[in-house]
């Protein structure tokens, strides 16, 4: 009995034992699908828009643009005849050629161990959206030393990042020599993609120009208190600022102002990267005017206000303009006077006549002198000072000091009377003597 069992089982097993094997085989061989998985000679590491020394950040809409698929030899044997075919979505078509799928050759051998590449050259549409996408590819090689083909499927996932574009500019780019200005400059990432960790350097900085080299920015000429940022993530449209002062002296006056920045920063495919951008600034001459010693004097018998205006910067004021106007109740009219130039260190007097809307109002007035006047780019510049000044009523003492003609009219008359008497007399006087002399 144990015999013919021992039989039966070793029957089963040579019958049954090769269907199974068979059908096993037959589920690990057939290799069409591409969800497939099966140990090779190749394994997929990576998908990108780009090459193998750069990624490249795209948008829709961008043609010929390069996509690799890093690939990895990891059998134990040289592969070559290398051939790849790339399946996209919707969206995306083969530069050259046409048809759904798009190709690409490794000309080189693939030695055992090494990783190697396939570039592919894409169109994107521009109904594309910048988001992640699924693909698939197929790869055909050879083993060295062995006959055949064989090919291995894999899919993968790629994405359409979107571009950054990087600018910066100064907020205000006009900086006053002889005094420390505080800027803000602006950095805009006006692309598709964000961008983070932002540093900003500015370079070109003091010390850093070999003493054989001509310096084109001049940077080392001025003095500026930082010169390193921290701006951290940028998304796409939106912009940073980074503040700083700088003291400009006043050799730098009418002269750019050229800052080179480097800026390092992660793209979307998070790759480090540094660019570098100028901000540039013109550096005005400074027009520091004050107004002072306004007072009240009697010129000619009428009120008139007086002053004088300084220049105490190192550039002279173009066209310049003294205005007096009232302020609260003051019934004094409004009046310019034009005093030409402002000069460096030399007081300009101004003198105003008072006039009156309606009747005169003496004693105290509230007044604004308003120094009107523009700067070498054209620009016109307002200086006002405010005070108060006391209008005397100049009509009595031109009473008191005048000189009435009526009043002594009469002696007039009489000196005229006596001084025509005196000369008749004399005239008369002549005659006779000459007559006497003739006789």
């Amino acid at each position: 009995m144990k015999l013919q069992l021992f039989i039966f089982v070793l029957a089963v097993i040579f019958i049954i034992g090769p269907i199974m094997y068979e059908n096993v085989t037959a589920q690990v061989s057939s290799g069409d699908s591409p969800f497939e998985r099966k140990f090779g000679d190749v394994k997929y590491l990576d998908a990108f828009f780009g090459t193998a020394d750069e990624k490249l950040e795209v948008n829709p809409g961008d043609k010929n643009v390069p996509f690799t698929i890093m690939i990895a030899n990891v059998g134990t044997q040289d592969i070559t005849g290398i051939k790849g075919q790339l399946s996209l979505p919707f969206g995306f078509s083969p530069t050259t050629g046409s048809g759904p799928l798009i190709e690409a050759d490794f000309d080189s051998t693939a030695l055992a161990g090494e990783v190697f590449e396939l570039t592919f050259f894409v169109d994107i549409s521009d109904q594309a959206e910048i988001k992640q996408y699924p693909a698939s590819a197929m790869i055909d090689y050879s083993r060295l030393r062995e006959s055949g083909a064989r090919n291995t499927f894999f899919d993968f996932n790629f994405k359409v990042t979107g571009k950054s574009v990087i600018n910066m500019r100064a907020l205000d780019p006009f900086l006053y020599s002889l005094q420390k200005n505080h800027v803000t400059i602006e950095i805009s990432n006006d692309g598709t993609a964000p961008i983070s960790g932002v540093k900003v350097g500015l370079q070109n900085a003091q010390g850093t120009i070999s003493s054989t080299s001509q310096s084109v920015t001049k940077v080392e000429n001025v003095v500026i208190l930082n010169s390193n940022w921290e701006v951290g993530q940028i998304a796409a449209g939106t912009t940073k600022t980074l503040e700083f002062d700088v003291y400009v002296p006043g050799s730098m006056s009418s002269q750019t102002l050229r800052t080179p920045m480097e800026i390092s920063y992660f793209n979307a495919h998070g790759e480090q990267s540094t660019l570098s951008r100028i901000v540039d600034f013109y550096v005005k001459g400074l027009i520091n005017v004050t107004i002072y010693d306004v007072n009240v004097i009697d010129l000619s018998g009428k009120p008139t206000i007086i002053g004088e205006i300084i220049n105490e910067g190192n550039e002279n004021a173009l066209f310049g303009f003294v205005t007096l106007e009232p302020l609260g109740d003051s019934n004094i009219k409004k009046t310019t006077q034009y005093i030409d130039e402002i000069e460096l260190d030399s007081p300009v007097p101004f003198n105003i006549p008072v006039e009156f809307v309606g009747e005169p109002k003496y004693g105290e007035h509230d007044i604004r002198i308003t120094a009107r006047y523009k700067n070498s780019l054209r620009d016109e510049i307002f200086k006002t000072y405010d005070t108060t000044v006391f209008i005397p009523d100049m009509t009595e003492n031109t009473k008191e000091s005048g000189f009435d003609l009526m009043e002594y009219s009469q002696y007039i008359v009489v000196g005229v009377i006596l001084l025509i008497g005196g000369i008749s007399f004399s005239q008369i006087k002549k005659r006779k003597k000459e007559s006497t002399k003739t006789s």
